[in-house]
């Protein structure tokens, strides 16, 4: 096939080789298959070669020195941790073609982990998927209509990136390599840290008595969700904190003190948020906000 380069990716078909064909890369992989490029080869631990069979029929899985070799794409979908690692290898090993491109998947993680790559001819960029990835069929659904952040050294970078988002069916934007950090933070509160208190939420509900708690707080959460795309943040906040509430807030507390104690810092600290969020957008006073502060700092200082 012709060079990505040399057709400024105007082109057919590419070929594509991903290290790490975990649930991302698999579901990267499948995607781009199905839009016509070619799948040369994925390396991985664990269970890549049943997940190859499953969702890659036909594309071999070799090692990743092997693989690497026979991409004019290289994706690496290769946990955080693991990356410098990764790279380093594939630079001993050199068969990472001169001038073909490399991307890493990974959100916080900037162009520096890929150095020895590009010291050694290949380009490099950064392309990560803002969305939740728990299993391939998952990550085949959702990837489309996602957005995905693209890091790169030059225009020719940001171009490739943009053009790959647009071939899985996303929506790309560009993103400073400094700030990939902040950016990851972000999606940590958006998601992890959405299902960490979602679990909170439907332990104390079954400790409270309610029956099949996951079933009875879904609609509760996707209107909270549905409101926040509609109004806003600032609009969507309800609850005690916006109100000022001191009487529910240390209702809740003490609850919290005899049923489930761990919790009780997550809740001031969640509260705490809140009241800054209602405070910034003008629907709770100053003195509103320390008649709730004074609570808080009850259950915080030592007693």
């Amino acid at each position: 096939m012709e060079s990505v380069l040399a057709r400024s990716l105007g082109i057919g078909v590419v070929r594509i080789a991903v290290i790490g064909a975990g649930r991302v890369g698999t579901a990267v992989a499948v995607l781009l298959a199905r839009a016509g490029h070619h799948v040369a080869a994925v390396s991985g631990r664990g269970a890549t070669t049943e997940r190859a069979a499953a969702w890659l029929p036909g594309v071999p899985v070799l090692p990743a020195a092997e693989t690497a070799a026979l991409g004019d794409l290289l994706l690496l979908g290769v946990p955080d941790d693991a990356l410098g690692t990764v790279v380093a290898e594939l630079a001993r090993a050199g068969t990472v073609p001169s001038g073909s491109w490399v991307t890493h998947l990974s959100g916080a993680t900037g162009l520096d982990v890929l150095l020895a790559l590009r010291e050694r001819g290949a380009r490099r960029l950064a392309t990560h998927p803002l969305q939740t990835f728990p299993d391939v069929d998952g990550a085949i659904r959702t990837l489309p209509g996602c957005r995905i952040a693209v890091t790169a050294d030059d225009d020719e970078g940001f171009t490739l990136g943009e053009w790959l988002a647009s071939e899985l069916g996303a929506a790309p934007f560009r993103l400073r390599d400094d700030l990939r950090p902040l950016y990851h933070a972000a999606a940590v509160f958006a998601s992890n840290y959405l299902v960490a208190t979602t679990a909170i939420a439907e332990r104390l509900f079954a400790v409270a008595g309610v029956p099949d708690p996951a079933d009875a707080m879904h609609p509760l959460q996707m209107a909270t969700l549905d409101n926040i795309a509609r109004l806003g943040t600032a609009v969507a906040l309800t609850g005690p904190a916006v109100r000022g509430d001191t009487t529910t807030i240390t209702r809740n507390l003490d609850a919290l003190e005899r049923h489930a104690p761990d919790t009780v810092s997550a809740y001031v600290a969640m509260c705490r948020v809140a009241l800054d969020l209602a405070v910034g957008a003008g629907r709770l006073s100053e003195a509103g906000r320390a008649a709730v502060a004074a609570v808080l700092d009850r259950w915080t200082d030592p007693r």
